[in-house]
């Protein structure tokens, strides 16, 4: 009755029977829908919960991987660099002898759903936040020379995945993954990629391994090879370790040790990182590709009676990547620091060694033994002919 009183001297009218219905109408709806809301904030909270049940302790396995791998990347033994290696197959071969030692680990309630959720979504979080790392603009202006080297070879060894995939009748999906990680940045591509095609943590794991063994071959040989024996300029080695060699860590790692043998301080390694990074721009347009006929196919497949979800089948973290590389692009033309986004491509690194975890707890490794023939030799395959392309382009086009 105080709110009614209220109400009738707010709207200056006399006490009726319409005002105080009004009144007590009101007052239903407004209990009504503080219900509602209570109920809501209730049903998100019990939602919370169970999410915080079923993926924590995965979750914190997973991270607790990640932040070992991490360290041990960073340790160097006489003048052998643990960083050739890389973290994040330290953290797939961890993983993987986790689950060999306890194979009902990885499978049980208490941790599958934090696993699952690391090596799905977390792995999402990384892709996108690897777009803060690209400077599209930067790139394009000091890349441009090496541009044909880099589409002749990442083209070559899509195209000899592709034909290999089909000669010797292997997984699509692997064959997918190691044509791509190949050709653009190894790991990190193969990491865009998977989601988008639909990978599981075993193809993704039978792919980085592949992956992996070729970058730590080329960072031992490549520097003497190309010093010694093709006798390449500073800038010709630069060109060639920045196409022809996998994996971010792997490029810098022969391109370090070829500025001891030229003489050039970090010539090489500047040079060689600028056309890797040129070459890592091709993640754009491949998930972009790859998505689409992705999206296609399962919508004909679905007939024209099935209802096919765009929403589901296309994965939208690819355009938060590419948003992620304008936004970084607009900041760099406006002149803010780069400095600014390196915590965040830390981060990204650190979740894709989070994703590695997951995906090597989640792979059979007598079963991946046992099948991986046909990616090995594919993987030699297309680094082969990256190798061939790299260097014939150079000199077609007078760089050598």
């Amino acid at each position: 009755f105080k709110l009614y009183s209220l109400f009738c001297v707010f709207v200056k009218a006399e006490k009726s029977k319409k005002c105080f219905t009004f009144c007590i109408l009101f007052c239903i709806m407004a209990r009504g829908v503080a219900q509602v809301a209570e109920k809501m904030r209730r049903m998100q909270m019990t939602k919370i919960k169970a999410f915080i049940q079923d993926n924590v302790l995965g979750t914190v396995l997973c991270l607790a991987i990640a932040v070992v791998c991490w360290f041990l990347a960073t340790i160097k033994i006489s003048s052998f660099h643990f960083e050739i290696i890389g973290a994040p197959v330290f953290a797939i071969l961890i993983g993987m002898a986790v689950t060999a030692v306890f194979p009902k680990l990885a499978g049980s309630g208490r941790v599958k759903g934090g696993i699952q959720f690391t090596s799905k979504k977390v792995l999402q979080y990384a892709v996108v936040l690897l777009g803060f790392g690209l400077n599209l603009g930067q790139i394009a202006q000091v890349g441009a020379q090496s541009l044909p080297v880099i589409l002749s070879t990442v083209s070559i060894s899509l195209l000899t995945a592709f034909l290999l995939y089909k000669l010797l009748r292997m997984d699509k999906k692997v064959s997918c993954l190691i044509g791509v990680g190949s050709s653009i940045c190894g790991g990190s591509a193969i990491a865009a990629t998977a989601p988008v095609i639909g990978a599981d943590d075993e193809e993704v794991a039978q792919s980085i391994s592949v992956i992996f063994l070729f970058n730590v071959l080329a960072a031992l040989i490549f520097p003497t090879f190309g010093h010694d024996v093709l006798q390449l300029s500073a800038d010709g080695f630069a060109l060639f370790a920045g196409t022809a060699v996998n994996d971010t860590s792997s490029v810098t790692a022969a391109a370090s040790t070829a500025d001891g043998l030229y003489g050039t301080g970090s010539a090489i390694l500047d040079g060689a990182t600028i056309v890797k990074l040129t070459r890592t721009l091709a993640i754009i347009p491949i998930t972009l590709i790859l998505a689409l006929y992705r999206t296609a196919k399962a919508k004909k497949a679905g007939g024209s009676g099935t209802k096919v979800s765009v929403k589901k089948i296309f994965p939208f973290f690819i355009l938060f990547f590419i948003a992620a590389s304008v936004v970084t692009t607009v900041a760099g033309a406006l002149g803010v620091d780069a400095a600014v986004f390196t915590p965040l491509k830390t981060l990204s690194k650190f979740f894709i060694v989070m994703a590695m975890a997951a995906i090597g707890l989640n792979t059979n490794l007598v079963r991946l033994v046992k099948s991986g023939g046909k990616p090995i030799l594919t993987g030699f395959c297309c680094w082969a002919m990256i190798t061939a392309i790299s260097l014939a382009m150079q000199k077609a086009l007078q760089l050598w």
